[in-house]
């Protein structure tokens, strides 16, 4: 490898490395002052704040700006090479613009796959520390006050929930139903559902049952108290703030087929976060080659002009990814197709402005 390869690695790390640094202390010190007087009233530990709540809250912060500050690093040392004629030096000894991009792009794969181990397997881990923490001196991020769940167990069988309470594992208002085909079969109403942690089982209280047969005759039974084993977790009746960033991608994947199966809606963000997990990394190889066409030539205004070019598309990026992903998360628009168009918008753009640059 040639010195100008890794005097060009040296400087598109140190510039990445010194400017999300300088960020991670200007977010920590914004949040300590945020979160103090909570940390002070639930009596959270000084060695609990420091290593349950901000060595897990690093990773986190990292890779959501990964692909920004790359970016911008790219912008800032390679506007500076170009101010001071080093890119008009080094394509006039005879290096040719795409052997330029060499080291650019070396450095690009090696923060988008660590972008990729981050998201997909560290990050996991230390979220599931921060909620932890969270739950205990910050808030809970359990929601239990969701109200009428439907949740398909099986195909063909449905249950209903009016509303849930984590506390107690109780269910109000219970409605089992089971059809075959279009018809109905089975019904169960119930006033109240319990689960029994210790045998893991669901109590039915105060029941009803109708079961039709292919006559349409009904026949009704009724009970106080019923144990029965339902493929039906408290997990599926109540929410858990962004639980995806709990899981590592296989957790992900095995989750996401498991309520494509209920039929659950439920499964598109953890697709959109599925499909991000590969798109993000993906953007740093795209800004890469667009912050270099950007700001490889010399320009009039200098490091400021690029400076400025650079957060506008950077911020139009992110703006982008932010449209598409609500369009799939509410709309008709595939996730997939959703979470990539960001990346080949710019792709396009990158190319357009590589063919621009100097040769």
């Amino acid at each position: 490898m040639k010195i100008i390869d890794w005097y060009i690695i040296k400087k598109y790390l140190g510039t990445f490395f010194y400017s999300i640094t300088l960020l991670i202390l200007v977010v920590i010190v914004f949040d300590i002052s945020e979160k103090i007087d909570t940390f002070i009233r639930h009596h959270a530990p000084l060695h609990a704040i420091i290593f349950n709540y901000y060595l897990n809250f690093i990773p986190y912060f990292v890779n959501l700006f990964i692909y920004l500050f790359s970016f911008i690093a790219v912008v800032f040392f390679t506007s500076r090479l170009a101010g001071n004629t080093e890119i008009v030096a080094m394509l006039s000894s005879g290096i040719s613009f795409r052997r330029l991009l060499r080291p650019y792009m070396m450095v690009a794969v090696f923060l988008a796959i660590f972008s990729f181990f981050l998201r997909s397997f560290l990050i996991p881990i230390t979220n599931h520390n921060l909620r932890i923490f969270m739950n205990t001196y910050v808030e809970n991020l359990t929601k239990d006050k969701e109200r009428n769940i439907h949740v398909q167990l099986s195909p063909g069988t449905f249950a209903y929930v009016e509303s849930y309470n984590v506390k107690r594992n109780t269910g109000y208002r219970f409605a089992l139903e089971k059809y075959k085909g279009e018809r109905l079969i089975y019904k169960l109403n119930s006033q109240k559902i319990v689960r029994d942690t210790i045998t893991n089982k669901w109590v039915i209280y105060n029941y009803y049952i109708l079961r039709f047969d292919s006559l349409g005759n009904q026949r009704l039974q009724s009970g106080y108290m019923m144990d029965t084993t339902l493929a039906l977790k408290p997990t599926d009746l109540y929410k858990i703030k962004h639980r995806y960033e709990e899981m590592n991608y296989f957790q992900l994947n095995h989750y996401i087929q498991k309520e494509k199966e209920r039929g659950s809606l439920s499964y598109k963000r953890y697709e959109i976060e599925k499909y991000k997990r590969f798109a993000s990394p993906v953007a740093i190889l795209i800004l890469t080659l667009l912050g270099v066409a950007l700001t490889s030539r010399k320009v009039r205004g200098g490091i400021g002009m690029h400076l400025g070019l650079g957060l506008l598309l950077a911020f139009s990026y992110i703006l982008l990814m932010q449209i598409s992903v609500v369009f799939s998360t509410q709309g008709n628009l595939s996730p997939s197709v959703g979470v990539w168009i960001p990346n080949l918008v710019y792709l396009i753009i990158a190319l357009y402005l590589l063919k621009k640059a100097p040769k």
